[in-house]
């Protein structure tokens, strides 16, 4: 930095009184000639402090000299002339000391705040007030997927229940067939009767399709349609820790209605009103449901359903990064050995793009993968790729 003559005489004043020299011959501002006389260093640097056009370093000059417990000169900060402001860059960052100091402990804590590991369940049922989102604005539920292998070790060629009789049958139905489900929900009302409650309205739709069937021209073999109501209510904060890392995150009631929209022998339909509940452990979460189906009377198409696909569920989903899997276990307290387990893998195609294309494999063992199935055993094993997801 450079400084102005009278500001370089005062400092090489206030050098050499610090260090206790003899007086010295120091050239006067503005002049050739130099001084003779002795003088105290107090009286010298008082001198050229006068000198000093600038008021506020006159000051600051005989504050250094004359203030009591003032620092030594040679470890005092030396003045400078106040700089211009300057706008600061977009991408600049302090570099000095000084510039350093400007920035307040405000300015740094918000600068590196970084937010909390966010819960999954949370994000997707929007069960915080920061994870609110506005209401009819349509997002995926179930996974979205087209599986165009789908191999499974019983194909039922001829589907049969207690009320509707056998069906004809179909010798032509091949045991590779595709796969496929669109899953859809929208947020109907936002904190309905509870703090953060919300009713939301979900659609989902599976086909089975015979694709590779080019004797029967690749029909439908079925189609289930489910639409349903969910209430779904947040724990309060003061509940929701649980031992062992775990957290209670949710409660939900609602009814769905599920059929396949086939005339007899083929149909086949239930109500249900279900209840469930939701815990998470960092990338872990399970979800519970037991489901009650209420009396059809003589109207029922598959009066021992749950007999056969259960009347309870329990899910584990995982997602340790890129990947994600999910375990659904669909059981019956008094028939346990039926029900069914269904393995659900994803990994994307393109790992720089994970909410784009995804790898899919899905494994089934049991009861009721589809509805005109629900009580034919089997076990399948589904490759494809996840349609979307929002």
């Amino acid at each position: 930095m450079m400084r102005s003559p009278a500001a370089l005489a005062c400092w090489l004043a206030l050098s050499a009184g610090g260090l206790g020299l003899a007086p010295a011959a120091l050239a006067q501002p503005g002049t050739g000639s130099t001084h003779t006389a002795v003088v105290s260093p107090a009286e010298q640097t008082g001198q050229h402090c006068a000198a000093h056009t600038d008021a506020a370093l006159r000051l600051a000059c005989y504050d250094a000299v004359f203030r009591p417990g003032a620092p030594d000169p040679l470890s005092a900060p030396s003045i400078s002339t106040p700089r211009p402001e300057v706008p600061p860059s977009a991408d600049a960052s302090p570099t000095s000391e000084a510039e350093r100091a400007d920035i307040t402990p405000t300015e740094i804590s918000t600068a590196t705040a970084m937010p909390p590991p966010g819960s999954a369940l949370s994000t997707f049922w929007e069960l915080g007030r920061r994870d609110k989102r506005k209401a009819f604005v349509v997002r995926t539920f179930y996974p979205n997927y087209l599986l165009p292998l789908h191999l499974t070790s019983d194909i039922n060629r001829q589907p049969v229940s207690p009320t509707r009789g056998a069906a004809p049958l179909k010798p032509n139905y091949k045991a590779v067939e595709a796969k496929m489900q669109i899953s859809l929900r929208v947020k109907v009302a936002e904190d309905l009767l509870l703090p953060r409650a919300d009713l939301w309205a979900t659609y989902t739709q599976r086909s089975m399709w015979q694709v590779w069937n080019q004797a029967d021209s690749a029909p439908f073999r079925n189609t289930d349609y489910q639409p349903e109501l969910k209430y779904v209510v947040p724990v309060p904060d003061g509940l929701s820790v649980l031992p062992g890392g775990w957290s209670w995150r949710m409660l939900e009631a609602g009814f769905a209605h599920q059929s396949n929209g086939q005339s007899e022998p083929l149909s086949r339909s239930w109500n249900r009103l279900y209840a469930g509940t939701a815990f998470e452990k960092g990338e872990l979460a399970v979800q519970m449901r037991f489901n009650r189906r209420p009396r059809e009377g003589s109207k029922d198409d598959n009066p021992d359903l749950t007999r056969y696909i259960g009347n309870t569920e329990i899910q584990a989903s995982w997602l340790p990064g890129q990947s994600t899997a999910s375990l659904t276990w669909r059981l019956h307290p008094k028939e346990m050995k039926r029900g069914s387990v269904q393995l659900d893998w994803t990994y994307p195609v393109d790992s720089q793009q994970p909410q784009g294309l995804r790898w899919y494999l899905q494994l089934f063992s049991g009861y009721g993968e589809s509805l005109l199935d629900y009580n034919h055993r089997q076990t399948s094993l589904g490759l494809g790729l996840t349609l979307f997801q929002f």
